[in-house]
């Protein structure tokens, strides 16, 4: 199946207003309570806000033109209660949606690392880490300050604009309905540039995943770059990201910055038709100087609220970008399920029932294979590079599934075993284990329920009875001993050992080494192998391995290449098809 996160089509960024809302719903439908308080204070905000003006003018109609110092006393007192109800309802509003922002976003985050831990190795192999992490860290974070900060702010600004409106046309229809012409006009502008300015921003974004992976890819092979002398490489390829990242970034930003004239220029008109219009109706005795210094403050109202708006939508812009980012991971449907599967009776360990398979976009690198192994056996697989023997193993695993045909484990399809218990099953060493940071102890547990409430002592006995014991001794301080940035503060050798013990303790019943002693001097090879050969008369071991001494006391060697898996009989015969490079039959 093919995992790969694409860049955002223009299709895809359509994506309405409401639809995206939808999608997003399921995450705040927990605080239902608190959006609901958040909103009431709103209201009563943007009520506030608005009964001001018209008590202004009001208080200049009938208390400053008649010299009424008590009467303009009373309202001052009146208006200074409004405006500290209007301070208090805004605090309220943000106090509740900071934590909620805070919520979601906590809760956000981890559904969509959740969603990532149902997918299979082949996700991970198609999409750059960076840019997950990207997704997880910068877009949410985007999701976040909107939501915390400019939401109700969005929301507020609708309500007083409404509201404004609302008071301008019922003031003065005629004059009212002039005012809002510009507004008409700056409703079809947005209408027209948004879909512009979204792409410009999840193109920004999409860059600043792109910066990421080359980063962390970068950074991870770091030891490479230096011993080859490239850092050149590194910086070039660094600048170019980071290059790619600045366009985009100027790009997003005057899209985003190109509504906050455009509004501010709508207003400046407002209030030129208004003064005008208003002035020339005063002359008429139509209407009072209160009126019109009201109907100007509602104008203000009105605009001012626009000009906040176009900032809010343009992080409302930035938002939807960051969230379709997020619901490409949430609404990716995985085929790594576990289904339904009859037990059969059968003899043999595992077995492969026409199995083929080909990766994404890729040649097929098994087609129609067909063996079985034994219980208590050990099998060798061999042949060159790219022939298909890692793939093989990894189809053991059920790190992938077959294109077509069946897995069949202890008479199940393998697929019909949840993750726990397949994983007690079989074991897997890598030929270059990846650690922890944290202890050995910590490392050798790793994923090992059953055993990970011991003591120190009773660990060791653990070791000792699975013939692990006397490989302590290459640690320092024991099951103590401290493994950092991923094992890289202790040696390659010590890393193998840490990943021989953790597999073996979990006692599997199909153990596979994949390359697991090609990087380790030969006296530790020869301990591993010495710890293998006592393993538990049951265990069957597939050996993976381009060194042919490692597999001479195989019970079988199959010869994997060219989609195939023939059996090679005899080690003399294995050498002679690896020489080759072809099967013989």
């Amino acid at each position: 199946m093919n995992y790969k996160l694409n860049k955002l089509e223009k299709g895809q960024q359509k994506t309405s207003v409401f639809s995206a809302l939808g999608k997003f719903w399921p995450l705040v439908t927990d605080e239902k309570k608190i959006a609901i308080g958040a909103l009431i204070a709103v209201l009563f905000n943007s009520a506030f806000n608005l009964v001001s003006p018209l008590l202004v003018g009001y208080s200049i109609d009938h208390y400053i033109k008649s010299g009424d110092l008590h009467g303009l006393m009373v309202m001052a007192g009146i208006l200074l209660v409004i405006y500290l109800l209007a301070f208090g309802t805004h605090y309220i509003q943000v106090h509740l949606m900071g934590g909620l922002g805070q919520r979601v976003l906590f809760k956000l985050r981890n559904q969509i690392f959740k969603k990532l831990q149902s997918f299979p190795v082949a996700f991970f192999n198609q999409n750059k880490a960076g840019d997950l992490i990207s997704r997880i860290n910068n877009d949410t974070d985007n999701l976040n300050q909107f939501f915390s900060q400019s939401l109700m702010q969005f929301i507020g600004t609708l309500f007083i604009m409404t509201g404004a409106a609302i008071f301008l046309v019922a003031i003065n229809p005629l004059l009212g309905l002039a005012s809002l012409v510009p507004a008409i006009l700056i409703a079809i502008f947005t209408a027209l540039v948004s879909p512009w300015v979204k792409r410009k921003n999840a193109a920004s974004l999409q860059s600043t995943g792109g910066m990421s992976a080359e980063i962390q890819e970068s950074l991870s092979n770091f030891k490479v770059i230096v011993a080859f002398n490239r850092r050149n490489y590194f910086r070039d390829k660094f600048d170019e990201a980071n290059q790619n990242n600045f366009l985009a970034a100027v790009k997003a930003d005057l899209a985003n910055n190109i509504f906050n004239p455009v509004y501010g220029l709508s207003a400046h008109l407002a209030q030129l038709i208004v003064f005008s219009v208003g002035v020339y109706m005063i002359s008429a005795g139509s209407l009072t100087v209160g009126f019109l210094i009201s109907f100007l403050m509602y104008i203000g109202k009105f605009y001012d609220p626009v000009r906040q708006l176009a900032a809010v939508w343009s992080t409302f812009q930035v938002a939807m970008a960051a969230w379709e980012r997020i619901y490409q991971i949430l609404s990716m449907k995985s085929d790594f399920e576990t289904i339904e599967g009859h037990q059969r009776t059968s003899e043999s360990l595992l077995e492969f029932k026409d199995v083929s398979f080909h990766y994404p976009d890729g040649r097929e690198v098994l087609k129609q294979i067909n063996f079985t192994l034994e219980r208590g056996k050990t099998y060798a697989l061999v042949g060159p590079t790219g022939g298909g023997k890692t793939t093989t193993a990894s189809l053991m695993a059920r790190l992938y599934d077959p294109t077509e045909g069946q897995v069949v484990l202890q008479g199940k399809d393998i697929r019909s075993y949840d993750a726990i218990n397949r994983t007690k099953k079989i074991g897997f060493i890598l030929q270059e284990p990846f650690l922890f940071t944290g202890t050995v102890r910590d490392n050798i547990l790793y994923g090992n329920e059953d055993l990970e409430t011991l003591t120190n002592e009773q660990l060791m006995l653990e070791l000792e009875k699975a013939n692990l014991g006397h490989l302590m001794k290459r640690f320092e301080q024991g099951l103590e001993t401290p493994v950092e940035s991923a094992g890289e503060s202790i040696s390659f050798g010590q890393r193998q050992l840490i990943a021989f013990m953790r597999a073996i303790l979990r006692k599997p019943e199909l153990l596979i080494l994949d390359e697991a002693t090609a990087n380790i001097d030969t006296f530790t090879e020869q301990l591993l192998e010495d710890v293998l050969m006592k393993l538990h008369h049951t265990t069957t071991r597939v050996i993976i391995a381009h060194r042919l001494n490692t597999i001479q006391d195989a019970d079988e060697i199959f010869f994997v290449n060219s989609g195939e898996v023939t059996r090679a009989g005899s080690l003399d015969h294995a050498m002679e098809m690896l020489l080759k490079g072809k099967k013989n039959s």
